[in-house]
């Protein structure tokens, strides 16, 4: 069965173009469209899609408020088509939280040599979203786990403080809302943490402010040299790769313009692979919710050299791929619940002892 489309957008041009790049796809089927959120409502009652792909300004109800309805009353998979502005990220990061599965530029129309490029992007994108976990808004469980996260994790918290353990993130699609269930509970004094999410360059300084204003610890978008300190967290920026580095005894943010990995810069092999070679066992690599494989080969390093291994459980991930592969290659040591999360991290670091800790 082919995957079924309608696409909400205000431009008529950019409906058109968008209906005629995802029908190149033998197994995606444009099934509506609609200029505004009220003539969607009736286009999707019709025509029951799988996928909806949803721009963010529209006339007569913006796509947000469209998004947030759609979301309590009949959730199923959103892409959306963003523009990459300061203004459109901070939407589109709203929009994630809300429940949209991804996003997409929107297409560079008078750019006839980039189409196909693009048509390749949205068609993947389309057909991942149409496989991904759906969450609504009413998400008790979660709710459930914060409020026992905060009687359960005191104790565990005034017992972690290291200078020579890392945490070292990975996460794709579902990693917004995933790191920041985990970062949210992480404390001030716990080790330093470096991320590679894939996201597009724009959008990870947004992100990272919009952590930082949420959690304990810090959290900034690194920049090449920037000292990774205890309770701050640092976000690879879109355009580079993030390795751990050294300077003396400090371990240190690296940012390269190298080529892609598994078709992603920042990639999460990469700074796997650099914590393996500058922290050792010393780092601790924790695998989130994504598609493809990025992670999975460098988190099998990182658990032979020593490290301790986390990877997001199938029922919490909005894509279980990146997990799961790490899962299928033996790099992983735990694999537990986003929810959950923050407590095992934070119990194994405060179990180590040694020389790291002051306990």
């Amino acid at each position: 069965m082919p995957i079924k489309v309608v696409i909400v957008d205000d431009s008529a041009l950019i409906r058109s173009v968008l209906k005629k790049l995802l029908e190149q796809a033998p197994d995606i089927r444009v099934v509506g469209v609609a200029p505004d959120p009220l003539i969607a409502r009736e286009v999707i009652r019709t025509t029951n899609p799988d996928v909806i792909t949803l721009d963010v300004e529209m006339p007569k109800m913006d796509g947000l408020e469209f998004l947030e309805k759609l979301m309590r009353l009949r959730p199923m998979p959103v892409l959306m088509i963003s523009t990459l502005t300061e203004k459109g990220s901070d939407v589109t990061l709203r929009a994630l939280e809300l429940g949209a599965i991804d996003f997409v530029s929107k297409p560079k129309i008078d750019i006839e040599s980039g189409m196909q490029d693009y048509a390749e992007e949205i068609i993947a994108k389309i057909r991942m979203v149409a496989k991904a976990r759906v969450r609504n808004l009413v998400r008790t469980t979660a709710v459930v786990a914060s409020k026992d996260m905060d009687t359960v994790l005191p104790a565990i918290r005034s017992r972690v403080t290291s200078t020579e353990k890392i945490l070292v993130f990975g996460a794709s699609t579902g990693g917004t809302e995933a790191l920041k269930e985990v970062l949210v509970h992480m404390p001030p004094d716990c080790p330093g943490i470096v991320i590679a999410q894939h996201m597009p360059e724009g959008f990870t300084k947004s992100f990272a402010t919009r952590l930082d204003n949420l959690c304990k610890i810090s959290v900034k978008e690194a920049e090449h040299g920037d000292r990774i300190l205890p309770g701050h967290a640092y976000l690879a920026p879109g355009h580079s790769h993030l390795l751990v580095a050294r300077s003396g005894a400090n371990y240190v943010c690296e940012l390269s313009q190298a080529d892609p990995v598994n078709r992603h810069r920042p990639s999460v092999d990469v700074l796997y692979r650099s914590a393996v070679n500058i922290a050792g066992k010393n780092a601790i690599g924790v695998i989130l919710t994504g598609m493809g494989k990025d992670g999975a080969a460098g988190m099998k390093e990182m658990h032979a050299c020593g490290s301790h291994t986390f990877a997001q459980d199938e029922a919490s991930c909005v894509v279980f791929g990146m997990p799961k592969e790490a899962i299928a290659q033996g790099g992983v040591d735990e694999v537990v619940s986003i929810h959950e999360m923050a407590k095992h991290i934070l119990t194994y670091l405060a179990s180590m002892g040694g020389k790291a800790f002051r306990i």
